[in-house]
């Protein structure tokens, strides 16, 4: 995807699921969810333990989260990417994004062929901060 197709699938996102969101303030899996809520987005982190980031309601799987998400954003190592992108798929989310330094053939693979819009390598922070990128909502 160019940088203006990167943009529309961020505008029409406004609900995003964070795959591997971090309770700590150093990491990146912080830091960027942080961006986005401050640009207007809704963050649903996704943490095996963790109740709450960010002053978000985390849930310990995608599946367990109650509201329809727009994008799934993964911040987690590339070996389970491709059970993200299942999990991703069974809850009917449209895109799939794997962060900076993320690369999978096969959660691209499972992605497409559902389907879904799928970036790799890319961070939904630095795109929303440096573009200003803002989310359009619905009614």
């Amino acid at each position: 995807m160019n940088e203006t197709e990167l943009r529309a699938l961020l505008e029409r996102s406004p609900t995003i699921a964070v795959v591997g969101a971090s309770t700590h303030p150093a990491k990146a899996a912080h830091r960027i969810p942080a961006i986005l809520i401050e640009a207007g987005f809704t963050v649903i982190p996704v943490h095996p333990t963790a109740t709450e980031i960010l002053g978000q309601r985390a849930y310990p799987t995608l599946a367990e989260i109650p509201v329809p998400v727009d994008l799934v954003d993964v911040f987690r190592p590339a070996a389970e990417t491709p059970g993200i992108a299942r999990q991703a798929v069974e809850i009917g989310a449209p895109a799939l994004w794997l962060q900076l330094g993320i690369v999978s053939a096969e959660a691209a693979e499972i992605a497409s062929s559902a389907g879904l819009d799928y970036v790799e390598d890319a961070c939904t922070g630095a795109l929303v901060d440096r573009l200003g990128i803002r989310p359009r909502r619905e009614g």
